[in-house]
């Protein structure tokens, strides 16, 4: 039998630009850090592209996963993306979690941390419950999704699949098509998107856009509340040039009555189908943060056509996500993870 190949130990990653306790949003990352997330990422994809994907990187780091809310690709990712590195993961849903018998979310978090969370990746229905974990607690906070507010990892993972193809954002049209005054989504990319150099449009119904994203609509004391955007409703106007288009679900689960005539009206005006995506950039990239609803916000034949990245995407989340687990650990009651190189035991596994 051929032995198993070991491959040469590699060095700890050069972090050029992080300060970062927690990952809350992007409306406080700099380019430069962001381009420090993506750079790393970048390492990890080779470690995920290993034959045997495991690494000592955060040997005794703990990993909690608190999710109050379903999901299926952020919290496996994040899962596997702990695992990959070295560290012991903990997973549990608000059903399994003493939130049930009453316990509040900062008693929650100080718990986790008291049995040895470095970390606690959260996904909340409340806007802004990560921010109150973090004021409560020394473990580093990630938000994993809360409310209709913020969800900052999908959106570096969408920056690093776009940076994968066009190596820069720096002038290039982006295009989020759907429903932006509930997608958290959508709030995230904005930030990152601007902060990169991207043209960024904003399309959907008018009753579906954020009161205020207009520039021109802010009163003074919003003028720093979301990056300058332009605003279309015509989905054809918007996606001519595109270079990409990130095609948004309907939240209909955060969404009161009366702000659609019915999904028929929705889909036959803004949901992106063969023929609109044939004004965009012809070397153009298709994505979605998934879930996807086919048939309501984007074309079955366009979801998985030649122009479609999506289930790049979900891969890319992954290396993403091992990225900021690393920094994070960086920053903090333990020293920085040394390296992401195997042991010669590992490696023959």
């Amino acid at each position: 039998m051929t032995a198993a190949r070991i491959e040469a130990p590699a060095a700890a990653p050069e972090v050029a630009t992080w300060q970062h306790r927690h990952v809350l949003d992007l409306d406080d990352f700099t380019r430069a850090e962001i381009e420090t997330v993506l750079d790393l990422a970048d390492r990890m994809r080779e470690v995920l592209d290993r034959r045997i994907a495991r690494v000592p990187a955060l040997r005794g780091y703990t990993v909690m996963n608190l999710f109050y809310e379903a999901s299926t690709r952020t919290r496996a990712s994040f899962e596997l993306a702990g695992k990959v590195l070295g560290a012991d993961v903990i997973s549990l849903s608000a059903t399994q979690a003493s939130v049930q018998k009453g316990e509040s979310l900062i008693d929650t978090a100080r718990t986790l941390r008291a049995i040895g969370a470095d970390v606690i990746v959260m996904r909340h229905a409340a806007s802004g419950a990560p921010y109150l974990a973090a004021r409560h607690t020394d473990a580093a906070i990630v938000n994993a999704g809360d409310g209709a507010h913020a969800h900052p990892t999908q959106a570096l993972l969408d920056l690093y699949t776009m940076r994968r193809h066009f190596d820069s954002l720096e002038g290039k049209r982006v295009v989020l098509v759907g429903d932006i005054a509930h997608s958290r989504v959508a709030r995230s990319d904005l930030w990152g998107l601007a902060a990169m150099g991207a043209e960024v449009v904003v399309c959907g119904p008018p009753t579906l856009l954020p009161r205020g994203l207009r520039a021109a609509d802010r009163p003074p004391h919003a003028a720093a509340a979301l990056p300058a955007v332009e605003v279309e409703t015509d989905i054809d106007h918007a996606i001519a040039g595109a270079h990409v288009v990130i095609a948004l679900r309907l939240q209909s689960e955060r969404q009161q009555g009366g702000l659609l005539p019915s999904l028929h009206e929705y889909a036959a005006l803004y949901q992106v189908t063969a023929a609109r995506l044939a004004r965009a950039h012809p070397d153009h990239l298709l994505m979605h943060p998934g879930p996807k609803n086919e048939g309501i916000e984007i074309a079955g034949d366009v979801a998985t056509g030649a122009h479609s990245i999506i289930e790049e995407q979900v891969t890319n989340g992954v290396a993403v996500r091992m990225a900021l687990l690393y920094l994070l650990a960086g920053q903090g009651t333990r020293p920085a993870p040394p390296t992401l190189a195997r042991t010669d035991a590992e490696a023959a596994r």
